[in-house]
């Protein structure tokens, strides 16, 4: 309990030096369209949150890349599976996740514009640059899965179901969840890029991009702000499934 209160009271530090420099910065610049104070923005920030088309916004853009970023989950395990079982596999996709790890984001964007509808863009996207980074992390997982313990199971009499449910997925997890909380970050900055670029109708990047142009840095800010919560929301909820999964295995 103690290391906890610990551990929210350096977190809560941490986060007020910043917004002390934020707001040093914004007395020392004292342009609002430049750099809006921490004040301005949370009260743009609480306007916003009591429009219909914010939340809107919120609930659309969650959905766009929530669903990529599941998709990438399910396509980059099942690829690496598949990579882990057949060589011919591997060498068939890997000049595709290469060409995609190459290729900037921006760039991947305008090209894929040109096939896609701007409402499925965000989704596209960011499956496409998440599953390297599942397919790549779970593969190596796989590989590096002792073999030896797999052979001593197999001759206390373990099927191959339960090699892979005490053995294969026990050592997997750490591997999943390095690789799932990336490219969750992963398909929050390319998602939200996508949005920006294409401008779907109610979205956070359609309403950033708006709000740029119309040089409503207080908004900027706030959008982003909300972008940044959102993703360490589900960051933190994702590490906290991780934990009570591993609890309930015992791993440690």
């Amino acid at each position: 309990m103690k290391a906890n209160l610990l551990k929210i009271l350096k977190a809560a530090l941490v986060a007020a030096f910043w917004v002390g420099i934020w707001f040093a910065v914004s007395l020392y610049v004292n342009r609002e369209i430049l750099v809006p104070s921490p004040v301005k923005t949370l009260e743009t920030l609480a306007a916003l949150a009591a429009t219909e088309k914010f939340r809107t916004a919120i609930v659309r853009s969650l959905f766009r890349i929530l669903a990529g970023f599941l998709l990438a989950l399910v396509f980059g395990c099942l690829g690496a599976v598949l990579s882990y079982r057949f060589r011919f596999f591997e060498g068939l996709f890997a000049p595709l996740l290469g060409l995609v790890r190459a290729i900037p984001v921006a760039s991947f964007i305008i090209l894929a514009l040109v096939w896609i509808k701007t409402d499925t863009l965000p989704i596209f996207i960011s499956f496409f640059m998440v599953l390297p980074i599942i397919w790549d992390n779970m593969l190596h997982g796989m590989r590096g899965v002792d073999k030896a313990a797999l052979e001593a199971a197999a001759v206390d009499g373990a099927g191959k179901w339960g090699q892979i449910f005490f053995i294969v997925l026990p050592n997997l997890a750490p591997a999943f969840l390095s690789s799932a909380v990336t490219g969750l970050g992963f398909a929050w900055k390319s998602g939200i890029a996508a949005e920006v670029i294409c401008r779907p109708p109610e979205s956070l990047g359609n309403m950033l991009a708006s709000a740029k142009n119309y040089l409503e840095s207080a908004e900027v800010f706030a959008i982003t702000a909300t972008i940044i919560v959102l993703s360490l929301i589900f960051e933190t909820l994702l590490k906290a499934l991780y934990r009570a999964w591993a609890k309930k295995h015992e791993i440690y």
